[in-house]
């Protein structure tokens, strides 16, 4: 299985991840971006205690599809026995290709249970959790960090060479702090220190917003992977982007809106599909909406009415007048 996982990075061709995301990286969002060409995804990060504990709502979190593959279950707890736990029944019940750990996440209300970057001001518990969940499974472990607490306890090398001693396979660096949230600019030198330091394979991750900016991170760098988040929210072809800059093609363009609003509205249709409840699951989809319109000409007056809608037929004959006033404009 490891040997598998790590054939990812056996080509010549540096491999593009979607980043666990909250909200948003679910399998519609995950599906779509894999169609643009994101050879790995991640799923949203799900709490240990929650599957440990049989939580129905964390299940939910925890389904994709055969085609989705390779994709990585993220799971985020301060506990090793937990985490270890959690990592065996996602290995027994769901077989993704790899799991993945959480060191990462900023919000409050993990970090005060000490979980995602919360864990950073002990590297030693970062360190058992790691060997809690590697002992725990046969797939290949991974983990996704920052590069400490605060400015303080900044140390992405001696995080990253204590994930590695654990036994996880690849690691991934959001060259911020947990302090930084996030703010100001990612620290790209940081991410090319811990390629230097490691044997395992360091993806990189932080502000990533254009193709170019995925070359320029690999050259400068020198990562073997680049993961990317908030970049894709309403542009899930930045990752066909990033795979032309990276291979020195010309880049494409952003959608023309007909494009973009049928993208958004295939999104739509397969999210409310997948969410269950269609009220709940239109509603929920209202940020993507927000995100696919950003900066259109009266995109302020569409949004307030996007983030109105309570069913994929109000999304469709908003997306199709704006549209239609668009094209009175230029006749």
């Amino acid at each position: 299985m490891a040997d598998t996982f790590m054939s990812i990075f056996d080509h010549d061709r540096v491999p593009l991840f979607l980043a666990p995301q909250a909200g948003v990286s679910e399998s519609p969002f995950r599906r779509l971006c894999r169609e643009f060409g994101a050879d790995v995804v991640v799923s949203e990060f799900v709490s240990a205690e929650g599957i440990c504990r049989g939580n129905e709502k964390t299940k939910t979190y925890l389904r994709f599809h055969d085609d989705e593959r390779p994709i990585g279950i993220q799971i985020f707890g301060s506990e090793p026995t937990v985490m270890g736990d959690a990592a065996a029944f996602v290995t027994e019940v769901y077989s993704p290709d790899f799991v993945d750990i959480n060191f990462g996440c900023p919000v409050k209300k993990v970090v005060k249970k000490n979980g995602g970057s919360g864990c950073l001001r002990d590297l030693s518990l970062v360190e058992s959790i790691t060997r809690a969940v590697v002992d725990a499974t046969p797939l290949p472990v991974t983990a996704k960090t920052r590069s400490g607490f605060d400015e303080a306890s900044r140390d992405p090398v001696e995080i990253g060479l204590r994930i590695q001693d654990a036994g996880a396979r690849m690691i991934t660096l959001h060259p911020r702090t947990r302090a930084d949230m996030y703010g100001g600019e990612a620290k790209w030198l940081e991410i090319g220190a811990l390629v230097e330091a490691l044997e395992i394979p360091v993806v990189g991750n932080g502000d990533i917003r254009t193709g170019q900016d995925a070359r320029r991170m690999k050259e400068e760098t020198g990562c073997q992977g680049i993961m990317m988040a908030r970049g894709t929210h309403g542009s899930p072809w930045l990752f066909r982007q990033a795979r032309a800059a990276l291979e020195g093609d010309p880049v494409p363009p952003d959608p023309e809106v007909q494009e973009r609003f049928e993208v958004c509205l295939r999104h739509a249709r397969n999210s409310i599909a997948y969410g269950g409840d269609p009220k709940k699951a239109a509603i929920e989809f209202r940020k993507h909406l927000g995100w696919y319109t950003k900066g259109l000409p009266g995109g302020k007056k569409l949004r307030s009415e996007l983030f109105q809608v309570t069913e994929l037929e109000e999304m469709e004959s908003l997306l199709s007048g704006y549209l239609d006033g668009a094209l009175a404009q230029t006749t």
